[in-house]
């Protein structure tokens, strides 16, 4: 099922998508992506046999709305849009998957509304400050690129600093953004704080943590959260960096259903 659920705060529409059939499972993308990455790199065949699989475009992104305020990208809007879609598919609780700014929404979410989540699996996330991360994801002038040259701009210099030119899905993702949501995306999220090591200490919940060893520094601070949790593990994915992990979708959906598993077991 295709829908829209709506951000009663100010009004934004979310495009969601509900398949499958099980325990209920969020998948909430990162940055410049939508929900079509699950389905291009195979994570909702994969998982939807076996789970109720729903995803979503969070604001700025895919089919749902996209603001050009800064002001309308704040945390508590991204989690009233993951709540809004919960609310609009009948879910009280989900397990909550989320890659890269995804995870960072995940783990804002288990830290203050923990009774909709039922675990959490970050990849490639952090519970530090964004401030100055894009720079060390992207390229450091990725704000002048974009809103001077757009995302034909962003690319070719993304591509400037890679070692190898990004694949034709991501281009193709990226591409289908407006530069204008974008840009706001990412002046907002200069200013969103970490989240601070003694409220990730009180995180109930069990929580996966994966990141590739090349990822920095995403990879230590996944390790470093992962000892803050009381319930935290930290799995690192050998020779690979903040792109490819996601790429690497037969590893992290095995560590992702063991980890379920795992969880539904010791319940």
């Amino acid at each position: 099922m295709m829908g829209f659920a709506v951000n009663e705060y100010d009004g934004v529409r979310l495009a969601f998508e509900d398949t499958g059939t099980g325990e209920p499972l969020l998948l909430v993308h990162g940055t410049a992506l939508s929900k079509a990455a699950w389905r291009g790199l195979g994570y909702q065949r994969a998982l939807k046999p076996r789970y109720r699989v729903v995803s979503l475009d969070m604001r700025g992104h895919g089919r749902s709305d996209k603001p050009h305020n800064d002001d309308a990208y704040t945390m508590e809007r991204f989690m009233g849009d993951v709540e809004a879609v919960l609310d609009a598919c009948g879910l009280q609780s989900v397990h909550y998957f989320g890659y890269s700014f995804g995870a960072r929404v995940g783990l804002a979410m288990a830290a203050s509304r923990q009774h909709r989540l039922r675990s959490l699996t970050m990849l490639g996330g952090t519970h530090r400050s964004m401030a100055g991360q894009v720079g060390t994801l992207f390229f450091p002038d990725y704000l002048e690129a974009l809103e001077t040259g757009g995302m034909e701009e962003f690319i070719r210099r993304w591509n400037d600093r890679r070692t190898a030119a990004v694949d034709p899905a991501t281009r193709q993702a990226f591409l289908a953004n407006d530069p204008a949501a974008l840009a706001a995306y990412f002046r907002a999220g200069e200013e969103l704080p970490g989240l601070d090591p003694r409220v990730v200490q009180q995180i109930q919940l069990p929580v996966l943590l994966i990141a590739g060893s090349n990822d920095h520094p995403r990879a230590e601070e996944s390790r470093q959260a992962a000892a803050l949790l009381p319930d935290g593990h930290f799995v690192e994915l050998p020779g690979l960096d903040h792109a490819s992990c996601l790429s690497a979708r037969e590893d992290v959906a095995a560590l992702l259903t063991g980890f379920l598993e795992r969880v539904h077991a010791n319940r």
